[in-house]
């Protein structure tokens, strides 16, 4: 019971080390297997750093075997694993924390499924974002997201992920259920068993990898190294099998993403975040942040791989929500210094900037790492994921203190009265009286509502505007290219695309960046349809000289 058994499994294995554990009720889960109580005292000898998380802790009365099995064979078998429960339901049983985990799996109906961004009402109309975007595959479908509920669901039956071999049991009959906690295996199905990673017909792609699935489902802790690096005695890493991977996951956002099992504290797990907090350049807006949390790193990986976790002295949404909403690279792309494949083996496929927008581009030269060729300008490019944590730090909002979870999870109360802090992690125009009209009391909904729309109206209207000399750009490179202007020129054209791109690409992937960072979006979208412009009349320039030169002959 090595690494992984620490941060998830051995976090709890550890915190029955004391006699403690002999006054708490075994989990639903332990006594359906007929498991009796632990004496922790024996789980710590091998668990040390769990003893630390757990004896002062606000779980420090929970016996291991509430979130463990088979601990009794483990004691008399270390090689003899228990099973440890990545279930949420676990910790969302109604003697511990039923409301959090109700209204985690609540429905958000005006969320519809299988929204693309590329609709002519999403962020990224066609015809713009595939001429821009060709041939990635977020051009098959990019989808806008639902609730967390939907995380694992909606990825593998994209269009783009695994080629359509995922589909839900009951087909789009499926749709009608209401949200509500389920496990992914008893809804979908594999319709190509035993067929490799591929498209299986024109309009799907097959562009899922192991370090993708880590944002919407961490069922995985215990078998995975730090950065998913291959090590011996891991199940999955970087370079495992997708499918494979796919079908070992059930749940979408575990609750030990944000929460310790062992201490309750907060915490963050993704490798990636850690490594951007904690990477030796101290160049993330985490280190510039005033404010930021104290965070103590531990190595929990006691199998012979390095296993990390991240405990927070208090909570930082901004880091534990940008676990996941956050760019970062999570595919294979191209080596800028070789022009070299980069493929999952190499750990740039793992990647946080953890920066703002106007410092992406020197940080990806920097690592010498792009991710996609343009089929029509032929330029180098970068495909956002969602930047939404790095968007926020230093907004109005941020500067003043609010965290995430004030206005998308804020503090309600349930039926009989109790205050707790509620999970549906939704717009928070679902909340305006719990939020916006807190701190802006002068308000009503409606006036809260209006100066929302005020502010998406004016960002959207500059992203079109950005969207337009964009693509003009790449019809003039193309234009050029054919005009036989030298390759000076076009590499200069495509440098610029390059920059243009990622002043339109960072807002079309992020979510709520009009609220977020309202005039830094307006400055960066503004300045890429200025990049665009001016790139576009030095190319008529070239190209006018190159036509008197043809014409001459």
């Amino acid at each position: 019971m090595k690494s992984k058994m620490m941060s998830l499994g051995c976090n709890l294995v550890a915190a029955a080390a004391f006699g403690l554990f002999a006054l708490a009720a075994p989990s639903a889960m332990a006594q359906a297997k007929g498991e009796a109580n632990v004496n922790a005292s024996q789980c710590y000898a091998c668990h040390q750093p769990i003893q630390a998380f757990h004896a002062g802790g606000k779980h420090k009365t929970v016996n291991c075997v509430s979130c463990h099995t088979g601990l009794a064979n483990h004691s008399k078998d270390p090689s003899a694993r228990p099973t440890t429960s990545v279930d949420p339901s676990t910790c969302g049983s109604a003697s511990c924390h039923k409301d959090q985990f109700d209204t985690l799996y609540k429905m958000d109906w005006h969320k519809k499924a299988r929204a693309e961004k590329a609709l002519y009402s999403g962020p990224a109309p066609n015809p713009s974002f595939d001429k821009l975007m060709a041939p990635h595959g977020f051009t098959k479908e990019h989808a806008e997201p639902r609730t967390h509920a939907f995380m694992v669901y909606d990825q593998f039956i994209a269009d783009r992920a695994f080629g359509g071999r995922f589909q839900p049991k009951d087909g789009w009959k499926d749709l009608a259920r209401p949200g509500g906690f389920f496990k992914t295996w008893d809804v979908l199905e594999d319709r190509y068993p035993g067929e490799p990673h591929k498209a299986f017909a024109p309009g799907y792609a097959a562009a899922a990898n192991p370090v993708c699935l880590s944002c919407k489902s961490m069922d995985h802790i215990l078998d995975w190294a730090y950065m998913g690096d291959p090590a011996p005695g891991t199940k999955w890493s970087r370079m495992s099998n997708v499918v494979d991977m796919a079908k070992d996951i059930n749940h979408a956002l575990n609750c030990f993403f944000c929460h310790d099992p062992h201490s309750a504290e907060p915490r963050i797990i993704r490798d990636a975040m850690i490594q951007a907090i904690t990477r030796p350049e101290a160049d993330t807006l985490f280190h510039r942040d005033a404010n930021k949390p104290k965070v103590e790193v531990h190595d929990l990986g006691l199998r012979g791989y390095t296993r990390k976790i991240a405990i927070l002295d208090r909570y930082d949404t901004k880091l534990q929500c940008g676990q996941c909403h956050v760019e970062y690279n999570c595919n294979p792309g191209t080596d800028t210094t070789t022009g070299e494949a980069v493929t999952m083996a190499d750990q740039r496929t793992n990647h946080f900037p953890l920066i703002n927008v106007f410092e992406l581009s020197q940080h990806y030269k920097n690592l010498k790492f792009k991710d996609f060729k343009n089929k029509i300008s032929g330029a180098m490019l970068w495909k956002a994921q969602h930047p939404d944590s790095e968007t926020y730090y230093g907004s109005v909002h941020q500067l003043a203190g609010v965290e995430c979870h004030d206005c998308h999870m804020p503090k309600t109360k349930n039926k009989a009265g109790k205050t707790f802090t509620n999970h549906w992690a939704v717009s928070p125009r679902e909340y305006l009286k719990e939020t916006c009209l807190t701190c802006h009391p002068e308000w009503d909904e409606r006036q809260a509502n209006y100066v929302i729309d005020g502010m998406k109206n004016h960002y959207y209207a500059k992203l079109r505007h950005a969207e337009f000399w964009l693509t003009r750009l790449v019809d003039k490179i193309e234009e050029a290219k054919n005009l036989g202007v030298n390759d000076a020129a076009l590499a200069e054209a495509r440098e610029a695309h390059w920059e243009a791109h990622i002043h339109w690409e960072w807002w079309t992937a992020t979510n709520g960046g009009y609220f977020h960072h309202h005039d830094q979006a307006v400055k960066s979208i503004n300045m890429g349809t200025d990049i665009s412009q001016k790139a576009i009349d030095k190319l008529d320039g070239v190209m006018a000289e190159e036509r008197a030169k043809i014409a001459k002959k």
